[in-house]
């Protein structure tokens, strides 16, 4: 295929914006780039997608997030609301995961699958917790995530809070998928675990230990320091700070995924930036929850591979982009904090080095040849002169997810003209709001439990 009449954002190290560019699609990778009169006469019986003079850029990367939230969406918490991270999980989480069916699991999927779609995320990194639903529970995602046609990195979330038989059945639905998924096309598994507050040193130790064998494809996907009580609690167990008690266990490396990091110490970073693991950043979730804001200006200063995630929310990146640069500046008190070239490197360069450290030996997140036609065309008319030296703060104050108005991800294409190819988003949503009153009785029994 050949999309033609386009802007380019390369988003290369040195980004460059290309007007008036075509770029040809084989096998799944951007096969070559160049002018689009030039290109159309070089091959005139390509198959053309005509972009109209909009922006094609390569898809946006979701470092962390939670499919399974999909259906606490507009659901109400019985009793006084949470006054404290804890009881946010204890009241709201805790008891929305219990409630998932297999039908539920497969929707929750789908609905931010079409989500992702429409608004311009073609990889996520998914975490995932059902524990009436442990056995294959991967798999039901990993079907819709195939039906959708996206690019995904899905983990399932390994805790203590249900026993040592769900602990050992989180632990093997791990290790199965990681080995299952380790040669497919656009999946891969990393290994859930939640956070070390629900996390013994005897599971930290069996989980090191499944994992034997697979450190090259995959590393653990853990919640660490998003609030105080995890360090106190870590404290606690072990006389060490979260991260330290992670690194003791060989938890760390260069394919771990550590999301928040909101109240680590400068010994903390220090272990996280030599270890080689990754540190996600989620704004939005973390004012919601009201935890804190993450130190990511000192992760990144010591050399933390910081990315950016959305903890569940709607997967509209830009709209963590506008979060992350908003929140630091109203935390610190300070309008030079966060500057937008930093969002740039969590978000484009980060995020898309993770995702080449999963699906290794394939260049995602740029538009070069022989990277992975993972694109989305945008459709944004700039008032003021763009560049790529005053591009980010385009995208923070001019670019809306509602303006991408394709997807294209390993060159097929999942959106055109705003209409999905691959997902029925009507039938999905129609059956979606027929399973949510079951999903919220279920809860709100296990809630007020």
């Amino acid at each position: 295929m050949l999309i033609t009449n386009a802007t380019l954002i390369t988003w290369e190290e040195e980004n460059r914006i290309l007007p008036g560019h075509a770029v040809r699609l084989a096998e799944g990778r951007i096969a070559e780039i160049g002018p689009s009169a030039s290109m159309e006469a070089r091959y005139p019986r390509e198959d053309r997608l005509d972009a109209g003079g909009q922006f094609l850029l390569p898809g946006n990367i979701i470092a962390h997030t939670h499919f399974y939230g999909a259906f606490a969406r507009g659901m109400a918490i019985p009793g006084r609301p949470p006054r404290d991270f804890p009881e946010i999980l204890e009241k709201l989480w805790w008891p929305l995961d219990q409630a998932l069916d297999e039908e539920a699991v497969r929707y929750s999927a789908l609905v931010c699958l079409v989500d992702a779609i429409k608004h311009g995320a073609t990889t996520l990194f998914d975490h995932h917790a059902s524990p009436q639903v442990i056995d294959g529970s991967l798999d039901i995602i990993a079907e819709a995530v195939n039906q959708a046609g996206v690019r995904a990195v899905l983990s399932y979330e390994v805790t203590d809070r249900y026993g040592a038989d769900k602990m050992r059945a989180a632990i093997a639905e791990n290790v199965r998928f990681i080995r299952r998924a380790r040669h497919e096309p656009l999946l891969r598994g990393s290994f859930g675990l939640h956070a070390p507050l629900t996390l013994s040193n005897d599971t930290l130790n069996e989980c090191r230990a499944a994992l034997a064998g697979l450190e090259e494809v995959a590393g653990f996907h853990i919640h660490v320091a998003e609030s105080v009580e995890d360090e106190w609690d870590s404290l606690q167990r072990s006389g060490q700070r979260a991260v330290d008690r992670l690194h003791a266990h060989g938890i760390l490396g260069p394919r771990a995924i550590v999301a928040h990091a909101v109240h680590v110490d400068a010994r903390e970073i220090r272990l996280l930036a030599e270890s080689g693991a990754w540190v996600t950043h989620q704004p939005r979730s973390n004012m919601n929850n009201a935890v804190g804001a993450a130190p990511v200006e000192s992760l990144l200063r010591a050399g933390v591979r910081v990315c950016l995630g959305n903890d569940g929310f709607s997967n509209t990146a830009w709209s963590e982009w506008k979060a992350a640069y908003l929140m630091h500046k109203a935390a610190h008190r300070d309008p030079r904090r966060m500057n937008g070239a930093e969002i740039v490197r969590m978000a484009i360069h980060n995020n898309a080095a993770l995702a080449q450290t999963y699906f290794s030996g394939q260049i995602i997140g740029q538009i070069v040849p022989g990277a992975a036609a993972d694109l989305i065309l945008v459709d944004y008319h700039p008032i003021t002169p763009l560049t790529p030296a005053n591009l980010p703060w385009h995208i923070l104050f001019g670019f809306h997810e509602s303006m991408v108005t394709a997807t294209i991800v390993a060159g097929k294409v999942l959106m055109r003209d705003r209409q999905l190819t691959t997902l029925d988003e009507a039938a999905i949503a129609a059956r979606a709001r027929e399973i949510a009153p079951q999903v919220w009785q279920r809860y709100e029994s296990l809630a007020r439990a």
